[in-house]
């Protein structure tokens, strides 16, 4: 049977707020707290909590045989804690009706598996996590950032336990392939990829509402047909979208939560399916394997990661910036973790994008990318000055480690012997106790023994007759 696997992504950064030359070295708090609560709060209420609401409802009213699947970033998971605490609970209803798969993600939205590795599974780490800490799930299907992929970043994948990946089905890879099948990856022959189908995509979450598109407008039931029609052997249709499109970018006026909740219907009476992405790469066998040598990504024509990583700008704030890597991996202070984490989300890179122009991208709070990176710059400079207080530039990397390394071992050497301590102390303490209880199990025991002893009593004599004697 043909089936529908539908992908939905939240992720929001924390934005920067102005930050200038002479405020590095005095203020340390970078955000645009204003700026931060509206976005998210307005995000919300317009596109997250509606789009909850439908799914849970979708699922509900086909008797489970609705399924999807969601990707929420650590760090609009933090904003979603501080601003909107009702969207996390109705995300963790929604996880208790069992439909709906939560996918593994690197915790700050970032580009690390483009340059450090270890950073990478320090941050999908930390993301599964909060996963299963909120939502008592562990994910076993992976989506990278972007969902940027390569047959280098297919191998840390599967290092690190995942079953399948969703990424582009871009024509540059697939060539004349179909994105509607499984394939494995011919670096990772175990990693299962699900591949974007960008036209059925496209067609809710930028077509939907465009009043000149020949086929507006769209229902369920004409989408739907749409999806029947593929060639029969085409097991898989995957539908993968920011959840932004589903309120934001196409309003709740132009009927798109409508139209999301009908597709179970005319699903079911096309015998089309829902699955989860854990069940597509289970029970799907692979019909070929994919090399991708070069990373490629869900954006733009070109597919590939020149987004953020396009030129100079980028490039240089995106090297001092993991320069920093191994010094932060050191350090045990918790605001430089916090600030390191959100200074890595790729929409920072994405704001210094020329793809554009020179003019501000509309999604972008700067006016221009050369704004962009001013601002971050100067924010990352201040980060290093605090990065270099704790762990100084004149140290190398490896001596530093060494050094930390010894701390750590000699740390570690001192807790043993106090355990050990501990332990002996506890020991002997016991062993008294038991020779006390012994000794008085000894005693008790022991038969008591009477001694019967006879007094003889004094004889008894008469004063009287002592005295005539006497006399």
């Amino acid at each position: 049977m043909k089936s529908i696997c539908l992908y939905l992504q939240m992720h929001q950064p924390f934005r920067l707020k102005r930050y200038r030359f002479f405020d590095i070295g005095r203020d340390h708090y970078y955000y645009d707290d204003f700026a931060n609560d509206d976005v998210i709060t307005r995000i919300a209420r317009n596109s997250y909590l509606p789009t909850v609401e439908a799914l849970k409802e979708m699922v509900e009213t086909s008797g489970g045989k609705f399924k999807a699947a969601i990707s929420v970033s650590g760090v609009v998971l933090e904003q979603l804690e501080m601003y909107v605490p009702e969207l996390v609970e109705a995300l963790k209803d929604l996880a208790k009706t069992g439909y709906v798969e939560f996918l593994s993600e690197t915790y700050a939205h970032s580009l690390a598996s483009l340059s450090d590795i270890e950073e990478f599974r320090a941050q999908v780490k930390a993301h599964d996590e909060k996963i299963y800490a909120l939502f008592g799930q562990k994910p076993k299907v992976f989506r990278n950032t972007e969902l940027i992929f390569s047959d280098e970043i297919a191998s840390m994948i599967v290092g690190m336990g995942f079953k399948g990946v969703i990424t582009e089905g871009a024509k540059h890879i697939l060539g004349w392939k179909s994105p509607n099948y499984l394939y494995n990856s011919i670096a990772a022959p175990k990693l299962k990829i699900l591949l974007r189908n960008d036209k059925f995509t496209d067609d809710i979450a930028r077509r939907f509402s465009d009043t000149e598109w020949s086929e507006y407008p769209l229902n369920a039931q004409k989408y739907i047909s749409w999806v029947a029609a593929t060639p029969a052997e085409e097991a898989v249709v995957n539908i993968f979208m920011n959840c932004e499109a589903l309120g934001e970018a196409q309003s709740r006026e132009s009927g798109i939560f409508d139209f999301l909740k009908a597709l179970p219907r005319y699903a079911q009476e096309a015998g089309i399916g829902f699955v989860t992405p854990t069940e597509a790469v289970t029970k799907l066998r692979p019909v070929d394997a994919l090399s991708v040598p070069y990373p490629m990504s869900w954006t733009d024509e070109a597919r590939d990661v020149s987004t953020w990583l396009g030129n100079r700008l980028q490039n240089e704030a995106f090297h001092k910036l993991y320069a920093l890597a191994e010094r932060v991996r050191m350090c045990d202070d918790r605001r430089i973790k916090q600030d390191w984490n959100y200074l890595q989300a790729s929409d920072h890179f994405f704001f210094m994008s020329t793809k554009y122009g020179s003019g501000k991208s509309s999604y972008s709070p700067y006016e221009s990318p050369f704004d962009a990176f001013t601002n971050y710059m100067n924010v990352l400079s201040d980060f290093i000055v605090r990065v270099e207080e704790q762990y100084p530039t004149q140290i190398e990397n490896e001596e530093l480690n060494a050094l930390l390394t010894t701390i750590r071992n000699q740390s570690e050497e001192i807790e043993q012997l106090e355990k050990e301590l501990k332990s002996a102390r506890t020991e002997k303490q016991s062993a008294r106790t038991a020779k006390a209880k012994t000794v008085k199990a000894v005693k008790e025991s022991e038969p008591k023994v009477e001694v019967a002893v006879e007094v003889e009593k004094p004889k008894r004599t008469c004063k009287r007759s002592c005295k005539k004697a006497d006399k």
